[in-house]
């Protein structure tokens, strides 16, 4: 076929992070490209109802009630409790402020944008449900996922939520119970815990986050403690009992537990069951989701799939730099050219978390002869000015050549502090000794990096 058979060169559909990265690049490189969404607004779950408006509602909880702790409004008189309505308030212009920016880049780049859900009909041809059918040589799928609902729990009463609803939370609760202690959980227990709601963690696994640093993973449990969330490892949901005063969990060891509300934040499902696959051979797996190979091309070469619609990390920065990806592997581009496992973490407890690289487990499973350097965030000026000298970071660094293996960080402005590691990390010529001879501004948190890279070089012998 002719390229003149087909509307565009590539076809996107979801305007998520993985699908906006995807049809940049391919439009940067000069492809023609479309792009579908099925909501009223592009942007996707991560602008509408994850990364965006969490962040926002954390960021507006935590500087809120920084303040009203502070002695000097207590020595005003100043006490006050805030509603959710008005912690939410400033969510929303946010998000139109993020919608209306990225609507700029496909105005600008000449990206049309088709709203209406898309499905397949062949190999090259996807039906908008407004009736308008589209052909195109490639495609990616950027659809993402949504919160998984069991059959048995009511996810229709007015006290059981899952992570989707839970911003529309009408008013703050005395007490929820949050099931599944994932990401989303534990940023979320963090979260309600700091304006006073009495937190249940129920955790199906063994420990908290068992993909990070066992030492941050520690930390993380005895600072949720200390806060007063109530962990629970190793329980399973029997049922789940909406009542007109609270929300019952019955778990199967026996156990009872009762909250004003409830949480569902035990899995995700990938959004692919009317996407019409069925009419291009490709079959997502028991969780929605679709497998792809290392250049994110699906069974079908000229098909590909982004972002959290295949699973793991289920990042939206992630999203975004395989959306990039598939654009270049698209425009001829294979190997090499994007950092796609480079991929830092970023999990928004109080305090937050970051890493980047390999854990201690990991190197010590893979018999690499690594040594660790060590900053307590009490010991940093900037943190004690700040009042957050919750936290530290951790420099793991291989014995002999000095290289960075991995970076951790758990405390104020981990998020940020972790790029500078990163950085060194990726680097072929720096070593921890860029550290030790790098001078940085006092105060500051980054200062953390001098500290723990001369705690680790006297471990050397």
């Amino acid at each position: 076929m002719s390229d003149n058979d087909f509307d565009f060169d590539l076809f996107v559909i979801g305007t998520g992070p993985g699908g906006e990265g995807a049809a940049m690049q391919a439009r940067k490189g000069g492809l023609r490209v479309g792009i579908a969404e099925r909501y009223r607004q592009i942007g996707g779950g991560c602008t509408h109802w994850g990364t965006i408006p969490s962040k926002a509602l954390r960021y507006t909880i935590t500087n809120t009630m920084n303040v009203l702790k502070n002695p000097i409004f207590r020595e005003l008189g100043i006490h006050t409790t805030p509603t959710m309505e008005q912690l939410r308030r400033g969510t929303a212009e946010i998000i139109a402020k993020q919608v209306t920016m990225r609507q700029s880049f496909y105005d600008r780049n000449s990206v049309p944008i088709y709203f209406g859900h898309a499905r397949f009909v062949d190999d090259h041809t996807v039906e908008i449900e407004n009736g308008e059918t589209i052909r195109s040589k490639a495609f990616v799928i950027s659809t993402g996922t949504r919160p998984y609902r069991p059959p048995e729990v009511d996810f229709d009463h007015p006290r059981i939520f899952d992570s989707d609803t839970i911003l529309d939370l009408p008013e703050k609760p005395g007490s929820i119970t949050i099931y599944g202690a994932g990401v989303i959980g534990t940023e979320y227990a963090s979260m309600f815990r700091n304006i006073g709601v009495k937190i249940n963690l129920v955790n199906t696994r063994g420990k908290l986050l068992e993909f990070l640093d066992d030492e941050i993973v520690d930390a993380l449990s005895y600072h949720l403690r200390d806060q007063g969330v109530v962990i629970r490892h190793n329980e399973t949901f029997d049922r789940i009992e909406g009542q007109d005063d609270g929300v019952v969990l019955h778990l199967q060891s026996g156990k009872q537990i009762k909250t004003d509300v409830l949480l569902w934040a035990n899995g995700r499902t990938g959004n692919t069951d009317d996407l019409g696959l069925e009419a291009i051979g490709l079959v997502p797996n028991k969780r929605g989701q679709l497998d792809v190979d290392e250049q994110f091309q699906t069974a079908r070469e000229h098909i590909y799939a982004v972002g959290d619609v295949i699973g793991y990390p289920s990042l939206a920065s992630a999203a975004y730099t395989q959306g990039r990806a598939a654009g270049m592997h698209v425009l001829g581009r294979k190997d090499g050219n994007l950092r796609v496992k480079d991929l830092p973490t970023g999990i928004y407890t109080s305090p937050e978390i970051s890493s980047v690289g390999q854990t201690e487990r990991e190197l010590t499973e893979n018999r690499i002869p690594y040594e660790v350097g060590q900053s307590q965030f009490k010991s940093l000026a900037r943190a004690q000015i700040m009042g957050t000298t919750v936290g530290m970071l951790k420099i793991l660094f291989h014995r002999e050549t000095l290289k960075i293996l991995g970076v951790h960080c758990f405390g104020a402005n981990a998020s940020e502090i972790v790029h500078i590691g990163q950085a060194v990390m990726d680097s072929e010529d720096l070593t921890l000794e860029y550290f030790v001879e790098t001078t940085f501004n006092y105060p500051t948190m980054a200062e953390a990096y001098r500290v723990a890279a001369l705690n680790g070089y006297n471990r050397l012998f």
